[in-house]
């Protein structure tokens, strides 16, 4: 089987060398000497340092060299630039392959999910090809071998169940659901609540706090999610309850750290222009803001977050919010 992965950051470039295990892999970076750094000394200096990759990965920054024969695509790209690469992609995808997004975000202006922008871009693909691989699936430690659990979410059973048997390795168990919707709104919102999440560690706060702010971004991105029409079930599974507690509680998770060098003092632009890789909760907040006023959904955590990204100092928010009238539980 070829399979193209387009897009060589820290998951794009894990997600390549676990499937090259069992298929033939052409993974897409955009700058040419990335590639050349991947092919010749089999690692990628940028964004996995000190990782050994498989030597049968090879890589390109050609994206119709990528996309050649390719049976599943794969798209590794950030949500802000998803839309430009997937555009010039477009004309190489072949019409019967899946296309499976790994990003976890959502597009700013249009408000859509990465499968949306895709069925946006290209109309005459089968909408039963188009899904999403999420879950809890920090890179370095999928990368390292420590044992993982993924989901492949696509509307059509037959698809999903063979891109299961696609992705999953002896490390990897892959599992898989047709709620595309559900896992993708899980996988954005849960970037927004780990800024959160960072911001509390970076104050201190233990453990009380930490499982009080994990299980109310539980409630929240549920309650948005339920709204947009997703399965209550799939926020209690990897793609929501899963992926929120790896990225709140991992030092690895990149949201989890600019919220923890905010409540440190270091401004927003300080924090992003030394960092190498996106946290898409940066830009997928205020996009998940105007979700919640279009489906009338409270979220008042999303909503602090956001007000600490404009400048609002990290106690002064948690002041506001310990400060809630207080309210049931389930509602």
């Amino acid at each position: 089987m070829k399979i193209a992965v387009i897009g060589a950051g820290t998951w794009g470039t894990t997600v390549a060398s676990l499937v090259s295990q069992s298929a033939t892999v052409k993974l897409w970076a955009r700058r040419p000497e990335l590639a050349a750094a991947i092919n010749r000394d089999h690692q990628n200096p940028d964004y996995l340092e000190g990782f050994d990759l498989p030597e049968e990965l090879v890589a390109t920054s050609e994206l119709d060299d990528a996309l050649s024969g390719a049976e599943v695509v794969v798209m590794a790209v950030p949500s802000h630039g998803f839309r430009s690469v997937l555009g010039a992609a477009a004309a190489q995808i072949p019409s019967d392959a899946p296309i499976i997004s790994l990003a976890k975000g959502l597009e700013a202006g249009t408000r859509m999910c990465m499968t949306a922008v895709v069925r946006d871009v290209l109309p005459d693909h089968d909408p039963g090809m188009i899904g999403v691989l999420t879950g809890p699936n920090l890179a370095r430690e999928i990368l390292a071998g420590q044992p993982a659990a993924s989901v492949v979410s696509v509307s059509n059973e037959d698809v999903a169940a063979h891109l299961r048997a696609v992705f999953q390795v002896p490390t990897l168990r892959v599992y898989s659901n047709t709620d595309v919707i559900g896992s993708e709104i899980a996988g954005a919102l849960k970037n927004v609540m780990a800024l959160g999440a960072g911001m509390a560690a970076g104050l201190g706060y233990g453990d009380n706090s930490m499982a009080t702010f994990i299980t109310r971004a539980l409630a929240e991105l549920s309650r948005l999610g339920r709204q947009m029409g997703g399965d209550p079930l799939t926020f209690a599974g990897l793609a929501g309850m899963g992926d929120l507690i790896a990225t709140c509680i991992s030092p690895l998770s990149r949201n989890r750290r600019v919220g923890v060098a905010l409540a440190e003092g270091q401004s927003l632009n300080e924090i992003t222009a030394d960092m190498k890789m996106v946290a898409e909760g940066v830009k997928t907040t205020p996009v998940v803001l105007e979700l919640a006023e279009e489906y009338e959904v409270e979220m008042p955590l999303a909503d602090r977050v956001e007000r600490v990204l404009e400048g609002q100092s990290v106690s002064e928010m948690l002041t506001e919010l310990m400060g809630r009238p207080p309210k049931a539980e389930i509602e």
